[in-house]
């Protein structure tokens, strides 16, 4: 489909869209929004940076504008994403429509949402736990709220937020819209989505354990000394924005500090930073105003900046999934980037299961073109069984369990045994 105007929107939407050039539909968009039109459960999933966003928010919109009595939930994961939405939204409405919407996040001001719900806002864009906190005190009514939206399911369900989320369809009325969207769909989530969903129509739009085509992939074996010289490397040698992915909050805090010490202009987030601190380090990024940001997991959902060239794992992460999403930080709505791994001798069985999960085909291979690399990089999506084939098997290890089966030392051996045994027997010898 070439334009919006065929996908059944209303036409008091379009000089909005246009104004904010969204003219032609991304294919999760062309097939998600006429199927939400007609009032049905999207169990929708697509690779990162594709448009999921305007697949959901524009029906949710259309709904709006044709029920008056009707208000919208939008439910994601973390407050950077929440905000990012809200923010799509607002946009996508333009400056016509006289709909409101709040933000209800944790470790941001109550009085300051409190405000904003005496406005009586008909799109509610939250995280799970303040939306709860709300919902408790009475300051949030849910029951005309016939339009539900969860956003990265994956996470939503898989990690931690199932009771949340039932506590808060206790609020909604049992007749309503539900749209679920995220870039990862484990078959664990779908089956656990069903008690959300009623008819859901399956949509899918590529492989969602694939990374966008457009990002091309780098593997950097290295080990825990020489880790952070590789780092300072690749950020000499690489131009642009650099996201760089660690799993601590500390380590996060520390790197950052290290790199400015180094003459590299870095900042860090994590989920420790107070919402306002949180905010002014997005916008500082997203300005330009420090080339590296150092982040946990906490901005690998969602987090849309345009000019981030490259993506860094210089810790790799806990949930293989979570891969996706990190490197899904760069080539965003059709640009390229690069995603790089420094891996060390014990990330061999994490980066198994993130291979695994990947499952590269020989068309996804990508090759080094011949280029002076500043040091070893092996591509990612590569032919051979395993790219972390120089650590791992052991090949010493056969002589190793020969050597303990024959020696006195290691319990392994009858002599020990034995002697074990007749040790045991003077002691109770001479106990009596």
């Amino acid at each position: 489909m070439n334009n919006f105007e065929v996908l059944g929107l209303p036409e008091t939407m379009l000089p909005a869209l246009e104004a904010i050039n969204f003219t032609i539909p991304t294919p999760i968009q062309a097939q998600a929004i006429p199927v939400a039109m007609e009032g049905h459960d999207i169990l929708g999933s697509a690779q990162t940076g594709t448009g999921k966003t305007g697949a959901f928010t524009l029906p949710m919109i259309a709904h709006l504008l044709s029920c008056p009595a009707s208000s919208a939930l939008i439910l994601l994961p973390t407050r950077e994403l929440a905000r990012q939405v809200l923010d799509a939204a607002d946009k996508m409405l333009g400056n016509r429509q006289k709909i409101l919407s709040a933000l209800l996040i944790g470790g941001d001001s109550m009085i300051k949402q409190l405000q904003q719900l005496k406005k009586k806002p008909r799109i509610i864009v939250g995280t799970p736990g303040r939306i709860n906190d709300h919902l408790r005190q009475g300051t949030l009514k849910l029951n005309e709220t016939d339009f539900l939206v969860l956003d990265e399911t994956d996470r939503m369900l898989d990690m931690g937020f199932g009771a949340q989320l039932e506590q808060i369809a206790k609020y909604l009325p049992a007749a309503r819209q539900t749209l679920m969207f995220s870039a990862t769909l484990p078959a664990n989530i779908i089956s656990l989505s069903r008690k959300y969903l009623n008819n859901p129509v399956r949509i899918a739009v590529g492989a969602t354990t694939a990374p966008a085509a457009n990002i091309r992939q780098e593997l950097i074996k290295t080990t825990d000394a020489a880790k952070y010289g590789e780092l300072i490397n690749q950020l000499q040698n690489r131009k642009g924005s650099v996201l760089v992915f660690v799993k601590t909050k500390y380590g996060a805090e520390r790197l950052a500090q290290k790199l400015a010490k180094e003459n590299q202009a870095a900042d860090a987030i994590h989920g420790d930073l107070r919402q306002s601190r949180r905010e002014k380090v997005i916008t500082g990024f997203r300005q330009r105003k420090f080339r590296v940001l150092v982040a946990t997991d906490i901005a690998a959902r969602g987090l849309d900046i345009p000019h981030i060239e490259s993506v860094i794992n210089y810790d790799l992460p806990q949930c293989p999934e979570d891969y996706i999403h990190r490197i899904g930080r760069t080539a965003r709505a059709g640009a390229s980037g690069t995603a790089v791994n420094l891996l060390t001798p014990k990330d061999a069985s994490r980066w198994k299961e993130i291979h695994k999960l990947l499952n590269p085909t020989a068309g996804e291979k990508v090759l080094l073109a011949g280029e002076n690399a500043p040091i070893d990089a092996t591509p990612l999506n590569h032919k051979p069984k395993n790219p972390f084939k120089p650590y791992a098997p052991d090949k010493k290890v056969k002589n190793r369990i020969k050597f303990n089966k024959n020696a006195r030392d290691f319990g392994c051996g009858k002599k020990l045994q034995k002697q074990n045994d007749n040790h045991k027997g003077f002691r109770s010898r001479k106990a009596a």
